[in-house]
């Protein structure tokens, strides 16, 4: 692969070792018993789709280090893939999504393997968790066996065990907040540890332990990631909110119906008064919120300029990135491609 940054081309190298890897994996599960090929056919659909950011991110911060282009640290680099796919399969689960990518979520997907039997949606549930749990696992399997020297592996392995941390930490923080008082600051917490430190500056922060980075190109990596993560995640709830569900393949009323914490939610009720907030109250958590309702939390927002005060949250974080990558001084294409990725994660259409 040349220097100079073509994300398809990646993408398309990502792709087929997950594919492989995936079908292999697969194949070996049902081998214990034919009964298990929808659990299958779930750990396959879990990572068929993807720009495969993550990934990218890690192979940047192995070349951001000074390290050539290599296969192995693309299988390395794939199984960030994996840990993504875990995290969407159980935040799915928790958050009683019905639709990702256009396409149902493996809790729906696998109510057709349980049949009718008593409880069928729990068993579904179940299965859809126990999914979720073997991605991660072949999140690792995938690292670990990616033909890096075991010495590059053996000083990326600790922040594996941050990563997994920090994910679930924010996934906690998600459900213990939800419901609750919405606060702009709080809900940025949940974004950081729930969505961008995995998507982004624990990605680069791996490819650089597996390059030997050094402390300071490190810091230089999370002064980057962190804000870009934050701004990617901000970005994906206006769109869960306002954008197309054909582009988006994803419900978008979820996020009012769970009422969930995001920074959209918290502006728009920092910025309401009563009269604003009792409409609010009334339509956040609602189950059975039809399309009217929903369009009737979108012109409260509208009217408050909330979203637009999130589209600029996204945009200064964007610019701190960038301004962070700059002060690296890495090599130029690093820079370029760093430059466009942050671009790319940040002003995505779906």
């Amino acid at each position: 692969m040349s220097d100079r940054w073509e994300q398809a081309a990646f993408k398309a190298r990502v792709d087929e070792v997950v594919r492989r890897f995936v079908a292999e994996e697969a194949d070996e599960f049902t081998r214990v018993d034919p009964l298990l090929g929808p659990v299958a056919e779930q750990l396959e659909a879990a990572v068929r789709e993807g720009k495969r950011l993550r990934a990218a991110f890690c192979y940047w911060g192995w070349r951001a280090a000074g390290q050539p282009d290599s296969d192995a640290l693309v299988r390395a680099a794939a199984s960030m893939e994996f840990v993504h796919a875990a995290a969407v399969v159980h935040d799915d689960l928790i958050d009683d999504s019905p639709l990702r990518h256009g396409r149902p979520t493996a809790h729906v997907a696998l109510r057709a393997a349980v049949g009718g039997r008593p409880r069928a949606d729990a068993a579904a549930r179940s299965l859809a968790m126990l999914v979720g749990d073997l991605l991660m696992s072949l999140a690792g399997q995938l690292f670990a066996a990616s033909g890096l020297p075991a010495a590059y592996l053996a000083r990326a392995r600790p922040l594996w065990a941050v990563m997994a941390r920090e994910l679930i930490a924010g996934e906690c923080l998600e459900i213990l907040r939800t419901g609750a008082g919405p606060d702009t600051a709080a809900s940025l917490k949940v974004i950081r540890y729930k969505t961008a430190k995995y998507t982004v500056e624990q990605p680069l922060l791996i490819g650089g332990a597996l390059a030997g980075a050094g402390a300071r190109l490190r810091d230089g990596y999370s002064a980057y990631g962190l804000p870009l993560g934050e701004a990617f995640q901000l970005r994906d709830d206006l769109l869960g909110l306002f954008g197309d569900p054909r582009r988006t393949g994803k419900a978008n009323a979820d996020d009012v119906r769970g009422n969930r914490p995001t920074a959209l939610l918290a502006e728009t009720w920092r910025l309401a008064g009563e009269a604003d907030r009792t409409r609010l109250r009334a339509l956040l958590g609602r189950r059975g919120l039809d399309a009217e309702a929903l369009d009737a939390v979108r012109e409260v927002m509208r009217r408050l300029k909330a979203p637009a005060r999130v589209e600029a949250m996204v945009d200064a974080r964007v610019e701190e990135a960038l301004d962070a990558l700059h002060a690296w001084g890495a090599p130029s294409h690093a820079t370029s491609a760093l430059t466009h990725l942050a671009r790319s994660a940040a002003d995505r259409l779906s």
